[in-house]
């Protein structure tokens, strides 16, 4: 839009027309208002004037009859007081009477206008009469004589019949008595004249009542006020205004208010004063008054006009001067008005060219709304560029968005998650393609859905709220008829509307892994040979049992003569014999209790709730029960018996460790017998003191691994051929609190079954790798035992692996020990361990072999370098053929197999030919070198470059 078309276009009415629209209409409003008042005021004015004037009326001519009454009585009196009339009256001579007021008729006639007189004697008949009026036998002579006579008082009243008389009758006293009466009547037209004089009106005198004279019907008389006019003015005029003015109202009604009428132009008013009603009360009289008012109306008229006219001229005055005041102003506002088109056209330069640049002194507000103009074309102008720049970044953000829109879209579409939006309701609103196809559902069967319609709670969940983010797992029956168990996230979905929050939902399909946590708890709890509880849980459940300060007692058994089945029949049928017995215990004592196997061949019954005696039973059953199992492998049979101990809590230990050691206290009790395969562990034994010495040499292992308080002893291996010594097996002490050192077997069992085992194992490769650093240089390589359970333990490799870089020490210099009967109660566990240690660089070593008679056939699958033959085979050698035998056999075995043989127990010179003879290489006793403390030991050897004095082996 141009300046110019702004201009142009205008409203029909503007706002300056519109102002002295509603101002004129206003004004003129209360020009009329005031008008109307005025004419009111006087109006009223000029009513109450006349109300007071039709009072005053009144007033004057009933005083105007009053004072005519008094003067015809006193006329009347003097009349009756001639002498000359007393006593022929009083003799009834009507003759004397006529001659006693014959002189005194004519002035009476003339002078006081007296139309009759009447004389009458005391029984009322009449003795004189003079003048033409109303005798004619009408009047109650009699009854006013009577009335006279009896009273001696004046009467004054008023006939109207053919015409209004006033009557006044007095009494004729003779010596001080009544004789008689003399009556005087007169017209009413002195007061008749006299009331048009005080009124200034024309004047009509109405009687009403019963007609007398008939000839007055047709032209006078007055039906509606059922009376006649005697008297009227004007006659011809006042007739018909009379007769009109019948039929408005009772002739009542203008005693009190005047009436006015309208007559040929003129404004006239009417109004009545009553007389005294006549003597017999046959009729009344009235005045009425016919005043000309025109005069004062059309003076009402023209003053009303004046205020009309004044107040008109004063709305021109007010409507010019305001228009003048407004057509400046109004004209800069249309100006102004019509530019803001063209402001919000973007015609910022036209606005300020067509605003004056220049001000006034005294700026009004119209000069603030055009430098306001001004000042918003500026900021507009300034806006517009900025609304531009950020539209241009806005549409660049909208492209951005789009392209993550498609993203997120194609994102959420491959994610092989559900994705699910809802609303404040909890109906579906968005789904992803992976929840459509799990659910092989379209968008028009799930959006408007419930959530939980949909996917069913699988266990209680937290409290669902919008407000905050929360987890849950729900069931889905999928159309396969899989049940699926979903683990969702709720978190709140931001959104700009204040209808209700949103959530966004994302489940994610753990069926496998629900699954995958149960088979892992089953194996945490479970042994996975038997299925049965392994010794975790079943020292936990122990556990609460103690908490729950129950009484009960743990059976703890342990199969005899194992070994030789695992040794003549082979690892797999040993397998089978645990089995076996695991479901002999379930099928028979099952529902007495837990049963665990703790491992190897060990097994344990909680029974809750069971004394002394019913634990012996169980017991007793248990040996029953495997010596009835009969058990039969490659046509051997074998007879299955066990060692049972039996401890009671809480009275043989208040933890768990105390209560399996108690057990196992009493196991190798039973053991020891060799009579009763079960034992009942009890206070005179002793056992409390054995379990005693027990938990302290715990405590020590402890101090010691924390104080470094063992201490290690080396013990030379030799090298047949030439004597020499690089082979040195590291021995374990514990410094005592005296300074002496602490054999081995003092703690090593207890740390065995306490599981301190791992950790001195660990201390000792620690400190042996220490020490291996400082002296490998002089080629001695250090030979270290391993524990069966460090076999099990997860971190060994790892924790060896940081041990050898952490101290430097070369792995080819080190030797790991294990025992044959550790390596062969687990072959698969031991195998792969050995071989994770000898992928390090170490080497291994098979000690105590020999003594399970069943170890050829895994000699060659274990991955070891030297076979230590057991010492008991050593020391009977020069004594025994069959440890002889067994010796030759082991020693060709393990050259067979490319290992070399180390002898123990070497005690004298005459075994070194023998073993030498067998192909033994290295030999290891008290004869060839006793145990020593480091120091001593290494300060005293040489240095030499021969790796470890050692030859040949593999790795």
């Amino acid at each position: 839009m141009t300046l110019s078309s702004s201009h142009q276009s205008r409203h029909r009415l503007s706002l300056t027309w519109r102002v002295i629209a509603l101002s004129s209409l206003l004004l003129v409003g209360l020009v009329v208002l005031f008008t109307w008042m005025g004419h009111e005021n006087l109006t009223r004015q000029f009513q109450e004037s006349r109300y007071e004037h039709h009072e005053r009326q009144q007033r004057e001519i009933r005083l105007a009859l009053q004072r005519s009454a008094e003067n015809l009585r006193q006329m009347a009196g003097l009349a009756a007081a001639s002498p000359r009339l007393g006593p022929p009256l009083e003799a009834g001579d009507a003759d004397d009477v006529e001659k006693a007021l014959a002189s005194q008729w004519p002035t009476l006639q003339l002078d006081a206008g007296i139309d009759e007189i009447l004389v009458a004697d005391a029984r009322g008949r009449l003795l004189g009469h003079w003048g033409s009026g109303q005798s004619d036998g009408s009047l109650p002579i009699q009854a006013w004589a009577q009335r006279v006579m009896s009273t001696e008082t004046p009467i004054t009243t008023l006939r109207c019949k053919t015409n209004c008389q006033q009557v006044a009758a007095v009494p004729v006293l003779v010596d001080g008595e009544s004789v008689g009466m003399v009556m005087l009547s007169r017209s009413l037209a002195d007061v008749t004249r006299q009331a048009r004089e005080v009124s200034n009106a024309e004047v009509a005198l109405l009687v009403t009542g019963p007609l007398v004279n008939q000839s007055l019907v047709e032209k006078r008389r007055i039906t509606a006020w059922n009376g006649y006019l005697l008297a009227l003015t004007r006659q011809e005029e006042s007739l018909p205004l009379l007769q009109r003015a019948s039929h408005l109202g009772p002739i009542g009604a203008l005693l009190q208010r005047p009436v006015q009428l309208k007559d040929q132009g003129q404004h006239l008013e009417l109004s009545a004063v009553r007389m005294d009603e006549d003597a017999d009360g046959r009729g009344n009289g009235y005045f009425l008054l016919i005043s000309d008012i025109t005069s004062q109306i059309q003076a009402i008229n023209e003053d009303t006009r004046t205020l009309m006219a004044v107040g008109m001229a004063g709305w021109l005055a007010a409507e010019l001067l305001l228009l003048m005041i407004l057509l400046r102003p109004m004209a800069r506002l249309r100006r102004i008005a019509s530019l803001l088109p063209t402001l919000a056209s973007g015609g910022f330069e036209d606005v300020r060219a067509a605003i004056p640049a220049s001000r006034h002194r005294l700026p009004d507000e119209i000069d603030v709304l055009e430098s306001t103009t001004l000042s918003l074309s500026r900021q507009l102008e300034k806006l517009e560029g900025e609304v531009e720049e950020r539209g241009d970044q806005l549409a660049t953000r909208v492209n951005e968005l789009a392209k993550e829109r498609d993203f997120v879209n194609s994102l959420l579409d491959t994610a092989r998650v559900f994705i699910i939006a809802q609303d404040s309701s909890g109906r579906i609103s968005l789904v992803n393609d992976y929840t459509r196809a799990m659910l092989d559902l379209d968008d028009s069967s799930l959006l408007g859905r419930h959530f939980v319609d949909v996917f069913e709670a699988g266990r209680p969940s937290p409290l669902s709220t919008f407000d905050i983010p929360h987890q849950e797992e729900r069931t889905l029956h999928t159309p396969d008829q899989r049940l699926h168990t979903i683990a969702w996230y709720h978190a709140p979905l931001p959104s700009g509307s204040d209808d209700g929050k949103a959530r966004i939902s994302v489940g994610l399909d753990i069926t496998e892994r629900k699954a995958a946590e149960a088979r892992l708890t089953w194996l945490a709890e479970r042994d996975p040979l038997t299925e049965l509880h392994n010794r975790r849980y079943f020292q936990d459940a122990l556990q609460q049992a103690l908490w729950r300060e129950s009484r009960g007692a743990v059976l703890l058994l342990d199969l005899d003569q194992f070994k030789e089945v695992n040794e003549l029949s082979g690892h797999h049928v040993g397998d089978r014999l645990l089995r076996e017995v695991a479901e002999t215990l379930v099928l028979n004592l099952g529902y007495r209790g837990i049963i665990a196997r703790l491992g190897g061949d060990e097994f344990s019954l909680l029974l809750e709730h069971a004394d002394a005696d019913q634990a012996i039973q169980v017991a007793q059953h248990i040996y029953q029960l495997l010596d009835s199992l009969g058990f039969t492998a490659a046509g051997r049979r074998h007879r299955v018996t066990a060692s049972i101990g039996i401890a009671l809590f809480p009275s043989h230990g208040a933890t768990p460790a105390d209560m399996m050691a108690s057990a196992d206290v009493a196991m190798y009790k039973a053991k020891e017998s060799g009579i009763q395969h079960w034992h009942l562990l009890s206070r005179s034994e002793n056992a409390k003191d054995e379990l005693q010495k027990r938990v302290y040499w715990v405590e020590q292992v402890r101090s010691a691994l924390a104080e470094d308080s063992f201490e290690l002893v080396v013990q030379p291996i030799m090298r047949l051929e030439d004597r020499d010594v690089k082979h040195y097996e590291v021995l374990l002490r514990m410094r005592d609190a005296d300074g002496s050192l602490i054999s081995p077997a003092a703690f090593i069992p207890v740390a065995e079954r306490s599981g301190q085992i791992v950790q001195i194992d660990r201390w000792v490769l620690r400190h042996s790798l220490q020490l291996l650093s400082e002296i490998q240089d002089r080629g001695i390589c250090l030979a270290v035992n391993l524990s069966g359970q460090s076999l099990h333990d997860e971190g060994l490799k790892q924790f060896l692996a940081d041990e050898l870089a952490a101290s430097g020490a070369d792995p080819h210099h080190l030797i790991l020990e294990v025992t044959e009967t550790a390596a062969v109660t687990d072959f698969s566990t031991a195998r792969g361990v050995l071989q994770a240690l000898r992928d390090l660089g170490c080497r291994t070593a098979l000690d105590d072999f020999g003594v399970g008679f069943s170890s050829f056939h895994y000699l060659g699958q274990l991955p070891v370098d030297y076979i230590k033959i057991d010492g008991s085979f050593i020391r009977s050698l020069l004594i025994s053929p069959e440890s002889r035998v067994i010796v030759q056999a082991i020693a060709d075995i393990a050259a067979g197999f490319g290992k070399q043989a180390i002898a123990e127990f070497v005690d004298q010179e005459a075994l070194l030919p023998v073993l030498e003879s067998y192909g033994i290489a290295y030999g290891q006793g008290f004869h060839l070198g006793r145990p020593s403390l480091l120091r001593e030991t290494f300060e005293q050897t040489h240095s030499t470059a021969t790796q470890c004095g050692l030859k040949g082996g593999s790795r």
